[in-house]
């Protein structure tokens, strides 16, 4: 048997509702879309930041760098 901790309260997964154990389940599911959407920003900050160092490196010295929709910084 599960237990799950909601609140601070302590409930066993088994004794819930059906629609109580659907909602703990979508919760479950939401926080590891999150973790991975989380992980997903975080490389492609990673990249961005990394691109925008590269083009830096070939531009002139003390130019800005400027990109349409956004600033790379």
């Amino acid at each position: 048997m599960a237990k799950i901790t909601i609140d601070g309260a302590e409930y066993e997964s088994e004794s819930l509702e059906p629609e109580a154990k659907a909602q703990v389940d979508m919760l479950i599911y939401t926080e590891q879309k999150i973790r991975q959407l989380q992980a997903d920003l975080a490389l492609a900050q990673t990249a961005h930041t990394a691109y925008a160092t590269r083009l830096r490196a070939l531009l002139p010295a003390g130019e800005t760098v400027k990109i349409e929709g956004g600033f790379a910084g």
